[in-house]
């Protein structure tokens, strides 16, 4: 199989291999461990992270003498390179003076650990794991599948396999048994990853979290769109107290950046969505750390955020390229320009307007002034936060569509005044801000979950800066400087 069809199945699986200066780092993060370990890979794939973490074990943790490797995997393809790995593992623990053992298991981990574990968690002769190291698949999966059924019986809910893999790993650990992890990041905040969030943070002490800054140097040849991190932590009841944070580029001959912060600082005290925030550097922990002191919440302000209500893949047959009598405008990020909303674009992709009826009068809202968010940006964009000002005054009709990848701030579900709705509109397209949701989630995705959740200044200190705003394309320095000006001056 070449390497294109290799790369293409493992997608399929899930699967993305672990470069061998990040599995080198992953396994230096493990605290000193017992005299005799049993260390879990539940996705061994070539044996990278295996290998890693043994010579790691044998160079700098002298007090094992006992060290037994149960490695997972089920693509018989890599099995003879996984293999060679775990024999290279002995002859390494050989010449430490280590005793090895290890159990090579071609099943599915999931599968396999139900039909152990559904008789009731570590009975006396099931052995739980003092260590594990994993990077695990990455892949959604559906509501009917086995999988999903195998974790739920498992007292476990997510809907994509990676958090999965962490849940039940978390589930045979004994009490301080560590874990170190690469995972995409999105677990961190979203409805979704709920469920995840609420069992990890209950039963395990998270340690070290280092952020990957690039996406495309961690797994450069596997084409990984998700922003990674590694977390390493330990089963317990409570957490330490402290969190270490670093960040880099990549790991191979890259600097890093390293902060220690509160565990308060990554999730906050009473926070029931339980959103985990990574402040990779002084800059992001700065400002979460200002915005957290801001004084107001939406609802204080007297104003609310949605998603946009037009799911224009339900609704193809009433969409229309160009405005026409009985439509109204349909809002898409594509008519963004300079921070404010330039509605109709004539000949572009997107539609520009939809048809008014008695079936798409229910997404629709009263037409007004809108401060509108994009709901995605990709990693390599510039700004993290993205916003702009939807102005009625130039778009007929007493009706409006924000297409679903758009949040929309609002009153009641009603426009906003002029001042208001200007003031917010610097205020979230400020660096402060930005560098608030790089540290909270990546934001490769900003909900409007996330935006209720932010801070935000008085209504008054809004309608301050918006009156200050001659126009709304000032040039990035200037945003800067005027809601300084307002909100710390």
């Amino acid at each position: 199989m070449d390497s294109t069809r290799e790369r293409e199945q493992r997608s399929l699986l899930g699967q993305f291999f672990t470069p061998a200066p990040t599995a080198e780092f992953m396994a230096s993060l493990f605290e000193p461990l017992p005299e005799e370990v049993r260390l879990l890979d539940a996705g061994a794939g070539e044996g990278a992270l295996s290998l890693a973490a043994v010579l790691e074990i044998c160079r700098h943790q002298p007090q094992v003498r006992n060290l037994t490797l149960v490695a997972y995997e089920m693509d018989p393809v890599v099995l003879p390179m996984l293999q060679e790995s775990l024999k290279h593992c002995e002859s390494i623990c050989l010449k430490a003076g280590i005793r090895f053992s290890y159990d090579l298991i071609h099943q599915d981990f999931i599968g396999h650990s139900k039909g152990i574990l559904e008789g009731g968690f570590f009975a006396e002769d099931i052995p739980g794991f003092h260590a594990a190291i994993v990077n695990p698949p990455y892949r959604k999966i559906a509501s009917n599948s086995f999988e999903r059924r195998y974790l739920s019986a498992l007292g476990i809910e997510t809907s994509n396999i990676y958090t999965g893999f962490l849940a039940l790993i978390m589930k045979w650990l004994v009490m301080g048994g560590q874990m170190v992890a690469i995972t995409p990041r999105s677990f961190c905040n979203g409805p979704y990853f709920y469920p995840f969030r609420k069992q990890f943070l209950e039963n395990m002490d998270i340690r070290r979290l280092h952020v990957f800054e690039s996406r495309t140097k961690t797994f450069k040849e596997d084409r990984v769109l998700q922003e990674t991190i590694v977390l390493q932590t330990r089963r317990s009841h409570s957490q330490s107290g402290t969190v270490h944070i670093s960040s880099s580029a990549g790991i191979d001959g890259t600097t890093m950046t390293h902060v220690d912060v509160p565990f308060s600082e990554v999730v906050h005290p009473g926070d029931q969505q339980r959103f985990i925030h990574i402040p990779s550097g002084d800059q992001h922990l700065a400002a979460k750390l200002r915005i957290s002191a801001l004084p107001a919440m939406l609802d204080q302000l007297g104003m609310a955020v949605s998603t946009g209500r037009v799911v224009d893949f339900r609704l193809k047959s009433f969409l229309r390229q160009d405005p026409e009598a009985g439509t109204a405008a349909l809002i898409y990020s594509s008519h963004f320009n300079g921070g404010s909303v330039h509605w109709p674009r004539l000949g572009a992709k997107k539609p520009n307007a939809i048809l008014v009826n008695d079936e798409t009068r229910q997404w629709l809202i009263p037409i007004g002034r809108y401060v509108l968010t994009k709901r995605f940006t990709s990693k390599e964009e510039r700004r993290r936060m993205v916003a702009s000002v939807f102005d009625s005054s130039n778009v007929p009709g007493d009706l409006v569509g924000f297409e679903n990848h758009l949040n929309y701030f609002h009153a009641g579900g009603h426009g906003l005044e002029r001042d208001l709705a200007v003031g917010l509109f610097a205020y979230l397209n400020c660096t402060l801000v930005d560098d608030y949701f790089r540290s909270f989630s990546g934001l490769t995705q900003v909900n409007a979950t996330d935006l209720r959740k932010l801070h935000y200044p008085s209504r008054q200190t809004l309608e301050a800066i918006g009156r200050d705003m001659d126009q709304f394309d000032l040039e990035q320095i200037g945003i800067d400087a005027l809601v300084e000006k307002h909100i710390h001056g």
